[in-house]
């Protein structure tokens, strides 16, 4: 998403507070339950330090701030906060973000965020090269899921009541997954601004908090509010290599729509089938696209900025037009075969399945001071760069023919994605864009190749 930040006023007297809702990996328990992962986001809240807070800065896009089982750090903290931009794509300004997702891309913005933000809280070893120092995971987000941001209006004094209380309180690890896990935290933060506006399903999640109720919750009080100024992001996850993530569930509705449970609970539970069956339909049922597109921040420009402000109310075509609507996305799958049909650099279909595979097959990813991705790659044994960020993946020294197919793989894989695995169709539009001008220039280089060839031919 081009996200530029244009903020030059000074503090403002406003802020928001959310809830993030990650999508459920394929991964330790989540594969099993599908309960994903939340967290909570500021816009004027910012990190003084991972483990520290203190009010953001002019220009400064909020942050995110989240508890694990394990973070990993020298001490047992229970929670660390960090920087939006870092959060979501591992990069502190948007217009770097990745373009594409692979664990060696995440790898190294997360060994940059180890370096630039942790080196004091990351000594050991276990912490700089354990996959399973939860650290990570606040790195570049959206390479491994998508992100929800369901947000409301705060005043600075609810901001700064809740500095105080987090920085003088003792920042130490208490996890526990049944009384104590990442939607508890959530619903603790949540409640410092709006007591009880989150609650616990206890019907629906067998006792615990879930993501899935603080997401629904939230939004039920924010709908009885409307003076709160509700509003949802949506934050794809890149196309890659990584396995796409899965929609967040909640416990009856796990056992009813999932097929791992659905044998089981025939064969062992047929009592209780019903009963879990009635109960997520009745009281559980909550879709966050769907919220998301009946709440979504239609604004132009910087929207990780515009997410920390009053809205004012878009119309219904308003919000189509930014999410797409099924005709949209139908009218640039056929103009993006009409597009292929007429490329004429001799890249085959075919080639777009592997793409993403075959350039992370044997490359090296590396990351700018400012945190621009590149990769170099070999292609017909012959060593080549190419960068896949916004900001380079056509820059001078990318190598054009490498960038345009990866602008072809990220666009078919775009078009073939469900809604919420695939990013607004304000934001394709700058895809489409980058890829049109990726084929004229692959267009010009093949142009230039053919008339230095005869050039060279004697007559």
């Amino acid at each position: 998403m081009a996200f530029l930040c244009s903020c030059t006023q000074s503090i403002p007297t406003y802020g928001s507070v959310g809830v993030v809702l990650n999508e459920s990996l394929h991964e330790s328990l989540d594969r099993i339950t599908g309960t994903g992962h939340t967290a909570v986001y500021f816009s004027n809240i910012c990190p003084e330090s991972p483990v520290k807070l203190r009010l953001c800065d002019p220009g400064e896009l909020g942050s995110v701030m989240s508890t694990y089982i394990n973070i990993g750090e020298d001490q047992p903290f229970g929670w660390n906060i960090v920087p939006l931009s870092v959060y979501l794509y591992g990069v502190e300004d948007p217009a770097n973000r990745p373009l594409f997702g692979s664990y060696k891309v995440k790898r190294a913005l997360e060994d940059r965020y180890r370096e630039n933000y942790l080196s004091e809280l990351c000594t050991t070893t276990a912490c700089q090269t354990s996959p399973k120092a939860e650290w990570r995971e606040m790195v570049a987000a959206t390479l491994i899921r998508s992100v929800y941001i369901f947000a409301v209006d705060t005043t600075v004094e609810q901001d700064k009541q809740l500095i105080a209380e987090f920085n003088a309180a003792a920042n130490k690890n208490d996890f526990n997954g049944f009384k104590r896990n990442c939607a508890d935290f959530t619903r603790r933060v949540i409640d410092t601004y709006f007591p009880k506006a989150v609650r616990r399903d206890y019907i629906n999640d067998f006792g615990m908090t879930s993501p899935k109720a603080v997401a629904r919750t939230f939004t039920q009080y924010a709908r009885r509010h409307p003076d709160s100024h509700f509003r949802v992001m949506h934050f794809a996850q890149l196309p890659g290599t990584i396995q796409r993530s899965s929609e967040v569930r909640a416990g009856t509705e796990q056992l009813y729509r999932s097929k791992k449970w659905l044998v089981p609970m025939t064969v062992l539970a047929y009592h209780e089938l019903p009963f879990a069956a009635g109960s997520y339909l009745l009281i559980g049922r909550f879709n966050p696209e769907h919220t998301f597109e009946q709440y979504a921040i239609v604004e132009p420009g910087d929207e990780l900025s515009v997410l920390a402000v009053p809205q004012s109310i878009a119309t219904p075509e308003e919000r189509r037009n930014f999410v797409g609507s099924s005709n949209d996305w139908k009218a640039y799958r056929t103009a993006f075969d009409a597009f292929f049909g007429e490329n004429r650099i001799g890249v085959d279909r075919d080639e777009l399945r592997h793409c993403f595979k075959q350039l992370d097959k044997n490359a090296t990813a590396s990351v700018d001071p400012d945190g621009s991705v590149w990769m170099d790659v070999w292609e017909n044994g012959e060593p080549l760069r190419v960068g896949v960020s916004a900001d380079n993946v056509l820059a001078r020294g990318s190598n054009v023919h490498v960038a345009y197919k990866l602008l072809l793989a990220r666009t078919d894989s775009e078009l073939k994605s469900p809604k919420h695995s695939r990013e607004t169709m304000q934001d394709f539009k700058v895809d489409w864009a980058k890829l049109r001008r990726a084929s004229a220039e692959m267009h010009s280089a093949v142009v230039a190749n053919s008339a230095a060839v005869r050039a060279s031919v004697p007559f």
